[in-house]
């Protein structure tokens, strides 16, 4: 499949995101001629075990992260970060896991906006809110190049464009940029071949690096 990155909003300090960023990067992605292809939806919830003994809290995970994606949204990915373990399963799990009670939802988050097309790139740009929220947390925007599904192999042009992205970007004099952190995908058992596995552990990277920059910026002020 298609290689993606898939890169967070970073405020410069003292500042926070909001629907006017949101909506200059929208229309910077128009004015480099990306055509409007719809909406796009994603969703990630932070699950904590409900496990009382401590034995069993020890043989399960404790939290881990899970993603359902606008491509296949009949799948759910199940991210555990701490044992470095990404699983693909049928959404019904998630049905499964409320029936159980053995996890419990602490935060859900969607990942939601419009869709560019721009030759063999396909850029999605969104905003990340609260479930059942309109309160703006993130900007998130994903970069894909259709021709290419090697990893390694795309390094080169996926940073030529993100650099032209940026570049564009720059000409607007936001209080912030996008950023791009690779996550190691060999300590998950990723091998070079992307898929959507790939995805969901830089949907889990990212949104981790959203809520400790959001957390760093509320202690500064505190």
């Amino acid at each position: 499949m298609p290689i993606k990155w898939i890169l967070h909003w970073q405020p410069n300090p003292g500042t926070t995101v909001n629907s006017q960023i949101l909506s200059e990067v929208s229309q910077c992605a128009e004015s480099i001629n990306g055509v409007k292809e719809g909406r796009w939806k994603s969703t990630l919830s932070f699950y904590k075990a409900m496990a009382r003994e401590q034995t069993i809290a020890n043989d399960f995970p404790r939290d881990f992260v899970g993603i359902s994606l606008a491509e296949q949204p009949n799948k759910y990915f199940l991210v555990i970060r701490g044992q470095r373990l990404v699983v693909e399963a049928e959404s019904s799990i998630q049905m499964i896991m409320e029936k159980l009670q053995s996890y419990k939802t602490r935060v859900a988050l969607n990942f939601e906006g419009n869709q560019y097309q721009l030759g063999d790139f396909q850029l999605r740009v969104g905003k990340v809110v609260p479930m059942h929220s309109e309160s703006l947390r993130g900007i998130v925007m994903e970069m894909e190049y259709l021709p290419i599904s090697s990893w390694e192999k795309s390094h080169q042009i996926m940073g030529e464009f993100f650099d032209l992205w940026q570049e564009s970007l720059s000409k607007r004099s936001l209080p912030g940029h996008f950023v791009h952190i690779e996550p190691n995908f060999a300590e998950y058992g990723l091998a070079d071949q992307y898929s959507l596995q790939h995805t969901a552990v830089q949907y889990a990277s990212i949104t981790a690096q959203m809520i400790a920059t959001s957390q760093s910026v509320q202690a500064t002020r505190n």
